[in-house]
């Protein structure tokens, strides 16, 4: 049997003695009759047909205070003989007191745990976001917290997108907040002064250096050195990239190779100079465009001391045409888990190892569910495999869902503690990993 286990914030119900006492039966009753009122808002009883929680006599703190339609809850559902997994759950109905932004550090590439990412921006409720470049990876660029995949902030895109993948998108529209799940892509245009024209390769990350592949222009899977449009993973190469960098970014633009050409730009868009090699002291308020080879070779001949260059960068749907409805946050993912209430054949790209995981859905009624999937602790919570991750999902009532981030990066935060417990590897303390961005949930609407 599936079973759950209210704990902070699963409501006034969590809070009830269900235990007989000495009036026995009538007591017996009322928690029966509580066990059920739970299962009939949770769904179905196995991961074939979703997991069903039931009451347990265990008594839980009070829930924190949230704004109205922001709702919390913590539970403990069961994959199997010895393989409980407990869930932390946020929901955020489409007419809550709230705002849902993302939330990122002083700079781009500086990771901060969710707790601090939660503090900066007055944030009641906070779970981590995309991937990102991390200090231990394979790959990595030297520049750690650096978002893999789209990210956007007050409509502005500040990390493009890995082409075609799914990503949680959010905005508002008559007073409501709009949430979905949409595969989505990112395109990027230069225009010079004299009429040039260019693709932007992308902005706020290392040029030449596409972490999760999926870019535009002739990126290359450096493992085998052929042309990949979107291979699963791995690290892409391009030698001719123009990338821009915005005050978003930091201070400074990474040091350059020989050949590589920088122009620097003012907040409107002056190109207030260059320099060869790139890399250095970024404008106040400004940024830059950065180029090797023949993009370097393209600012060169057009980015002209004095005259003004149109640089845009706009998320469309994978074929390029305006994504619907509003967008004011995007969190781009790995692989989308729920596709109109059904497991999408891409969550099995997960592989077969349960994890932590934190899962952006959203229900029939529009309201976004972000998900924390405790694990690494035998015993007391397994992980899941990326089909297990959409049945538990789809047991809350969500129909479209994209993974995110997981592993030890899964945190969830309300009101300025960590409420799961994200763990680096099986069995290790409770730890707090600083991650790339998060998704922010604030008071007022």
């Amino acid at each position: 049997m599936v079973r759950a286990r209210p704990a902070a914030g699963s409501g006034r119900e969590g809070n009830r003695r269900t235990t007989s006492g000495g009036r026995g039966r009538p007591r017996a009753l009322a928690a029966a009759a509580l066990c059920l009122a739970l299962t009939a808002l949770t769904g179905c009883t196995s991961l074939a047909s979703p997991p069903r929680p039931t009451a347990s006599a265990s008594s839980a703190p009070p829930a924190p205070a949230l704004p109205a339609g922001v709702g919390f809850q913590q539970l403990t559902r069961s994959l199997g003989p010895g393989s409980p997994v407990r869930l932390t759950v946020l929901s955020i109905a489409p007419d809550a007191r709230a705002r849902v932004t993302g939330a990122h550090g002083a700079g781009m590439a500086k990771a901060k745990t969710v707790r601090a990412l939660a503090d900066s921006v007055g944030a009641v409720a906070a779970v981590n976001g995309t991937y990102f470049d991390i200090a231990t990876g394979r790959n990595h660029s030297g520049y750690e917290g650096d978002p893999i995949g789209l990210y956007a902030e007050h409509g502005r895109v500040l990390s493009e997108a890995l082409n075609g993948r799914p990503a949680l998108l959010v905005g508002r529209e008559g007073g409501r907040i709009v949430a979905r799940v949409a595969e989505a892509a990112t395109t990027g245009r230069l225009r010079a002064a004299d009429g040039a024209r260019r693709e932007l390769d992308g902005v706020n990350r290392v040029a030449g250096l596409i972490l999760g592949c999926g870019g535009v222009g002739g990126d290359r899977l450096l493992s085998t050195g052929r042309y990949q449009q979107e291979p699963s993973n791995g690290l892409c190469t391009d030698p001719d990239e123009v990338v821009s960098y915005n005050a978003q970014w930091g201070a400074d633009s990474p040091s350059g190779p020989l050949g590589s050409t920088e122009a620097l730009l003012s907040p409107d868009g002056t190109v207030i100079g260059t320099r060869s090699p790139a890399g250095g002291p970024l404008p106040a308020g400004g940024g830059s465009l950065y180029g090797i080879g023949h993009g370097a070779t393209w600012l060169r001949a057009h980015a002209r001391t004095g005259t003004r260059m149109a640089v845009s960068l706009r998320m469309t749907d994978p074929a390029g045409a305006p994504l619907p409805g509003p967008v004011e946050t995007a969190v781009g993912g790995s692989v989308r888990l729920l596709r109109g209430g059904i497991t999408d054949p891409d969550a099995a790209r997960l592989g077969g190892e349960r994890q932590p995981r934190t899962i952006a859905a959203v229900k029939a009624d529009g309201t976004l569910l972000l998900v924390v999937i405790d694990g690494r602790a035998k015993g007391v919570s397994v992980g899941a495999t990326g089909p297990e991750a959409a049945s538990l999902v789809r047991s809350l009532g969500a129909v479209d869902a994209v993974n995110l981030d997981g592993g030890g990066s899964a945190t969830a935060v309300v009101r300025g503690q960590v409420r799961n417990k994200p763990r680096e590897t099986e069995g290790e303390p409770v730890t707090e990993r600083p991650v790339a961005d998060a998704i922010a949930v604030l008071p007022g609407g």
